[in-house]
């Protein structure tokens, strides 16, 4: 669960470089899919309520804690601009609803759903900034769309309609990066990273509310868990940046598919889930979805 869209890096990378992005970035999808393991396993014992309130107060400080190096303070007025806002409220759809689909459906699934997130934001970006989506990234999209029905098998006798939590939440997410590209320039990453684990301790607190759960003592196993989520969530968006900054950005970001192979994995080892093959089909057509948008943008860059 990254609490931020990446930031762009400059493009024509040496070789060395894009090796390291590269390692960069496979590590940081690990971290990723370990993360959300974790959330699962905590899951299992915490109101989804109490859950997000302590994830989201861990990331805070943790990010709170990230060295200024100048720049804006963490309280900077732009925090509370427009562009902020909207990407607080997509972020708090994102939060919520990914998590309480790693909750209760399999951890291989919804991984394999929220890889469709840049097809989404290729899709978002066409009609909120009017970019220009030629048919090779149109037919990416329709590609991508039809790897998640794969996925669902909306017809199929053991679909889910707790499925439909992580397409939530993935459009959620979607709108985040989306609104990321407005929000001001004065504002780094240690406050996207701060705002966006404050949205999670609303979202929380929100869900805590409707869902009318008592909170629990958690038991040293769940607090374990939490801790161990909120540490390798900000080692994985640390990754994440150091990736984006190091090697070519074409280059680089087909390898965040990698995630894929360590949610399933995890999937299947942590908490003996089965994988299919039409799951795997559509996990095949998800990520050649997205190799195919990072490749007709590289092209684009010529």
């Amino acid at each position: 669960m990254n609490p931020a869209g990446p930031q762009a890096a400059p493009a024509h990378r040496g070789t060395g470089e894009n090796l390291k992005g590269i390692a960069w970035m496979v590590a940081a999808m690990a971290a990723f899919a370990v993360e959300d393991a974790l959330v699962k396993a905590a899951a299992r014992q915490l109101p989804i309520g109490q859950l997000l309130m302590l994830f989201g107060a861990g990331g805070m400080l943790a990010f709170a804690a990230f060295p200024r190096r100048g720049g804006a303070g963490l309280f900077h007025a732009a925090a509370v601009s427009r562009p902020m806002r909207v990407r607080a409220v997509f972020e708090f759809v994102g939060r919520l609803f990914y998590v309480l689909a790693i909750a209760l459906t399999p951890l291989s699934s919804a991984t394999a759903i929220l890889q469709t997130t840049p097809v989404l934001v290729v899709l978002g970006a066409s009609f909120y900034f009017h970019e220009r989506v030629g048919w090779l990234r149109w037919s990416a999209v329709a590609l991508g769309l039809l790897g998640v029905l794969v996925v669902l098998r909306p017809s199929a006798a053991d679909f889910s309609w707790l499925s439909l939590l992580t397409v939530v939440g993935t459009a959620g997410f979607a709108g985040r990066d989306l609104a990321s590209r407005a929000v001001p320039p004065v504002l780094g990453t240690r406050h996207l990273g701060f705002y966006g684990f404050l949205t999670i301790v609303v979202a929380g607190a929100a869900y805590a509310v409707w869902d009318g759960r008592a909170f629990v003592r958690p038991s040293v196993e769940a607090a374990s868990a939490v801790a161990a989520a909120v540490a390798i969530g900000v080692l994985a968006y640390a990754c994440l940046m150091k990736a984006m900054r190091t090697g070519d950005v074409a280059t680089v970001t087909p390898f965040r598919y990698t995630r894929l192979l360590f949610g399933v994995g995890l999937g299947v080892v942590a908490f003996g889930e089965t994988v299919d093959g039409p799951m795997l089909l559509g996990c095949a057509i998800i990520a050649a979805a997205g190799l195919l948008i990072a490749h007709e943008g590289r092209r684009a860059r010529g």
